[in-house]
């Protein structure tokens, strides 16, 4: 008889097997993916621990902050369903152009005072204009000339090979561009670009030396399957950074009446992306604070990052609450 089930996998194969498997860096069976976000909830102190010996390899019990910076923020062509800032979005936000670059370098030096490592400028839109590359590129060289251990990231939409080169050039070290879903419901959440455009501007990133920040959003409607597809495709991929986010139901957007991801689901799907992308830079990310509430320590068993002080349109966790949140668990930050 085929082992088939959560239930039936872990009998035999205990999630501490699944954590030897992810320090060899050898995959998980989908058999045994399927099991991780299938297990029972009283076993989701095992999967943690399980969790956690792969992210302690690596990472111990440090703890990377980082802070988005919205950059441009509305006024986006493209029609993705849970974003606020799509052009099918009714949701009351603040519209404005590209900030000024005194601006820019100004939020950098606040992102550092609260702690972080990582500020990533993050524009609306379908891709960059050759302005926006220009600004972002002497935004970018002045506030590592400042902070110059400061990992700068961006967001820009749809990137090609030129625009990955001139932002490496100027010293930006990651590009965030999340899959956010499997290939196969990829259409349900977006039409007017493509799964295939989204790993193209993934790959011109890699091309241009750059480190790659590619993730997903769980609770769209999505299946286990597509859970499993998202988190290989992200190990084919070989992405440095990860962030994993919980859909945040934003009144005005087509997703506002999808209900919260319950917090063992959460962290089930976290702990799925550590045991299959183990030298990733795993970040519990946007609606981590919604979706986890009073579980949100628990997040840094399987991952290593956290975002604090929201998340582009949305309130988040304030830095310093975050600090004290951290340390009341034994972790530390990084």
């Amino acid at each position: 008889m085929s082992i088939t089930s959560a239930s039936e996998i872990t009998a035999v194969d205990p999630f501490s097997s699944f954590a030897a498997r992810a320090l060899a860096d050898e995959p998980l069976s989908r058999a045994q993916a399927r099991a991780v976000l299938g297990a029972p909830d009283e076993r989701l102190a095992e999967l943690l621990a399980a969790a956690f010996t792969v992210r302690e390899q690596r990472w111990g019990k440090r703890v990377k902050v980082c802070v988005l910076q919205n950059a441009r923020s509305g006024l986006c062509p493209e029609d993705c369903g849970y974003c606020s800032q799509s052009k099918v979005s009714t949701a009351n936000i603040d519209t404005y152009r590209l900030m000024p670059h005194d601006q820019l370098v100004a939020k950098a030096d606040d992102a550092v005072a609260r702690g972080a490592r990582r500020y990533c400028m993050v524009t609306s839109g379908r891709g960059p204009s050759e302005r926006d590359i220009e600004q972002l590129c002497a935004a970018t060289r002045d506030i590592k000339g400042t902070h110059p251990d400061l990992e700068i990231c961006v967001s820009v939409g749809l990137m090609d090979d030129p625009a990955a080169a001139r932002l490496a050039a100027a010293g930006v070290g990651w590009v965030n561009h999340n899959l956010n879903t499997s290939e196969r419901f990829y259409p349900q959440i977006c039409t007017t670009h493509t799964y295939a455009d989204r790993v193209a501007t993934v790959q011109a990133a890699q091309r241009a030396g750059l480190n790659t920040c590619c993730g997903g959003i769980i609770g769209m409607g999505e299946e286990d399957e597509d859970v499993v597809d998202l988190g290989f495709a992200l190990r084919e991929l070989r992405v440095d950074s990860l962030p994993v986010n919980f859909l945040m139901a934003i009144d005005g957007t087509p997703l506002a009446d999808r209900p919260t991801t319950h917090a063992s689901r959460a962290l089930k799907a976290l702990c799925l992306m550590r045991f299959l992308n183990p030298q990733a830079d795993i970040r519990a990310a946007g609606g981590r604070e919604r979706t986890l509430g009073d579980w949100q320590a628990l997040a840094l068993y399987p991952a290593n990052s956290i975002f604090v002080n929201g998340y582009l349109t949305e309130p988040g966790q304030a830095a310093a609450e975050a600090q004290r949140m951290v340390a009341s668990v034994g972790f530390v930050i990084d």
